[in-house]
């Protein structure tokens, strides 16, 4: 018998249905959590919806099944990034369909899990099973998983809470048991304008801020060629990355201000906080003495942006050969993108892992897209996980 290539009517329904949401982070994910509430409550399942400080975004959490045990949570994250200053063939929130590929943004990452989930919900509360599935969809996940802590710390706290969780990002349904964390920071230096004609009386903050970043490309040569390493990622180390660096007003004005963006997207073994500390020790003992030797109100402070803690599940863990089997698969990965995962695991206390459609290589770009066949493989999956939490099922 050929093998399925096709998603069934209800996931691509659904998938469309999601990726119509404007979900990009700026925006407000109210609009598709009231219809993700709604669908579930036609079937008869009650959300609880976890809402930012300013009621525009929302987590929603639900369970299918019985509510006083453990069972398997499926998590996905509701926003998407933007599509500006990129060049799509057509609306980037109308899914078009074409050789075997569904186009718009959040297919991948990652509206089509959380539709197929949806889809097998109808199944799941049919088959009156004995282990529940939790649904939990957050915000925000794509500003540096902010939206989800609220809903971590709820979890943390449950008296019944799940047992493991599978977060459904894209991996090709392929089984990822760790991820890097990652620490982003913004850096501030303050100098001393003057006309350039007098630029050795004052303080280039441009070139004071340049130093500092060619001293993280120094870290992060050196991280890349001494380590250390885990061969098992697919980028096997530490990086070190500078993305955003503003400063300066005109050619002839030596600049009193500059900022710049760096992370450290780090291994779970990795420190960040020792690497940070290095950069600030490097910038009081060489940089900041320079400063102040002119103007004793110049220097450097920082600003943390984002953290995410790495994810990083034993091979012999419970989660890790359940989901396996339901997968079908004797191997595992491990990758350099950040996702809940780690918050999950380190701060709700619920063992979890990676596996779920599409590729990360397809997601943020233009004309995003997912195949049919990794919605299929997904479709395949929920199939044997309702059969094996199935009391029924021999």
């Amino acid at each position: 018998m050929a093998q399925q290539t096709v998603a069934s009517p209800a996931s691509l329904a659904l998938i469309e249905k999601l990726v119509g949401f404007d979900t990009t982070s700026r925006e407000s994910n109210l609009e598709l959590i009231d219809f993700v509430k709604g669908y579930l409550q036609d079937l008869g399942v009650e959300s609880l919806l976890v809402f930012d400080t300013e009621k525009r975004k929302a987590n929603l959490y639900a369970t299918l099944g019985p509510q006083d045990r453990p069972g398997i949570m499926l998590s996905g994250h509701t926003d998407v990034v933007p599509v500006d200053g990129q060049v799509w063939t057509t609306d980037p929130f109308t899914v078009r369909r074409d050789a075997g590929k569904l186009f718009g943004r959040g297919t991948s990452d990652m509206k089509s899990f959380i539709a197929v989930v949806l889809a097998f919900a109808p199944e799941i509360i049919a088959r009156k099973l004995d282990t529940p599935i939790h649904l939990a969809f957050s915000y925000d996940e794509e500003i540096g998983c902010v939206g989800v802590r609220r809903l971590v710390d709820l979890l943390r706290n449950m008296p019944v809470k799940p047992a493991m969780c599978i977060v459904g990002e894209p991996t090709e349904m392929k089984v990822v048991i760790a991820h890097k964390g990652k620490k982003s920071y913004r850096a501030h230096v303050r100098g001393v304008e003057s006309h350039s004609s007098l630029a050795p009386n004052a303080v280039n903050a441009v070139e004071y801020a340049a130093e500092a970043v060619a001293y993280l490309k120094g870290m992060a040569r050196r991280i890349a060629a001494k380590g250390p390493f885990d061969d098992d990622f697919d980028i096997r180390h530490t990086t070190v990355h500078t993305g955003v660096m503003k400063g300066g007003t005109a050619l002839n004005i030596v600049p009193k201000e500059c900022s710049f963006d760096f992370e450290f997207r780090h291994l779970p073994a990795d420190d960040p906080d020792t690497l940070f500390a290095e950069l600030k020790s490097y910038i009081a003992e060489t940089l900041e003495p320079e400063m102040q030797a002119i103007d004793a109100s110049t220097g450097f402070s920082f600003e943390e942006l984002s953290w995410i803690p790495s994810l990083d599940a034993r091979e012999d863990e419970d989660v890790v050969t359940f989901v396996k089997s339901i997968a079908e698969r004797n191997d595992h990965g491990k990758v350099a993108f950040g996702t809940e995962a780690g918050l999950f695991s380190k701060h709700a206390g619920i063992p979890t892992v990676i596996c779920g459609p599409g590729s990360i290589s397809q997601a943020h770009r233009p004309d995003e897209f997912i195949a049919q066949e990794q919605v299929v493989l997904c479709e395949t999956f929920m199939k044997r996980l309702i059969d094996r939490l199935d009391s029924k099922v021999a």
